[in-house]
């Protein structure tokens, strides 16, 4: 059930995507998005496949756990505890291979484009997957420990992850931080409107054209995306020299005849620039 959602959520992100670059006109503007998508296409993929190896390794645990409680009671053969106790060690470090990919996972996800809560919880829920096996199989070793089953290799791998417990949650830590930036950072954007002149005074526009480099971030205002959607540009003349998407905003006059830019759709509106630049008069 929890691959079942995992997969709704990648798809859906995904027929979202294509839907927006459908929607697009233009071949630069068509262009610009279908980069955004590919690259977003190739983290969910990344991201699916990771997942699917964590779910293969519980399949694993799952299938060497049947194994040791058919054998538990049969402890006595030689051949048998000697069964027991590979399939524990293969346990145990399976568990741990799990672990591992489960931070990797959380790694990637921080460090991607995509910022989506379902895929958040499908983690989530791995974790308590990992958490619930763990007790299942410390159950399973006590079980066995009282049948005289001393599986020393089990031991050495329990010192192992709780080693790498204390360093993953470091890690989590850390990465949590670095998500926290980013998030800020993908959601932050700049917008300058201004005449002709002073937009070419400040090194902005030449001929018409918008140029390209570091602008004078004292001149530009630095917006969270996710809450503005409404810039006034006191103004009876507006045009919008950078690109953005057609039909993900409005540019409307007010009573008093002057125009304001509502923003309609902000994931499509600042798909390909960061940067709103307007010209007034």
């Amino acid at each position: 059930m929890k691959k079942v959602l995992f997969m709704a959520a990648m798809a859906a992100m995904l027929a979202a995507c294509n839907e927006v670059g459908s929607n697009l006109s233009g071949d630069k503007e068509r262009d610009s998005l279908r980069n955004v998508i590919d690259q977003k296409e190739n983290e969910i993929n990344d991201l699916m496949g990771t997942f699917n190896e964590i779910q293969q390794g519980f399949d694993l645990i799952n299938e060497a756990e049947g194994r040791v409680n058919l054998m538990k009671n049969n402890a006595e053969n030689n051949n048998i505890v000697e069964n027991i106790r590979e399939n524990m060690t293969f346990i145990q470090e399976t568990l741990l291979e799990n672990k591992r990919k489960i931070a990797e996972l959380q790694n990637k996800l921080n460090n991607s484009s995509i910022n989506s809560a379902k895929l958040k919880e499908a983690i989530a829920s791995l974790t308590s997957q990992l958490n619930k096996k763990n007790a299942e199989v410390e159950s399973l070793r006590t079980a066995l420990a009282e049948k005289d089953v001393i599986i020393q290799a089990i031991g050495d791998t329990l010192n192992t992850l709780k080693e790498e417990n204390t360093l993953i949650k470091q890690q989590k830590e850390d990465t949590e931080a670095i998500a926290k930036n980013q998030d800020t950072q993908l959601n932050t954007a700049w917008y300058v409107f201004g005449t002709s002149k002073e937009l070419k005074e400040r090194g902005i526009l030449k001929k018409g054209e918008v140029l390209q480099g570091d602008y004078d971030k004292d001149y530009l205002t630095k917006i969270d995306i996710r809450k503005v959607s409404v810039i006034a540009l006191e103004s009876k003349s507006a045009e919008l020299l950078t690109t953005h998407p057609s039909g993900s905003y409005t540019l409307l006059k007010d009573s008093k005849g002057e125009y304001t830019l509502r923003i309609t759709d902000a994931a499509k509106f600042w798909s390909i620039s960061k940067y709103l630049v307007i010209k007034v008069k």
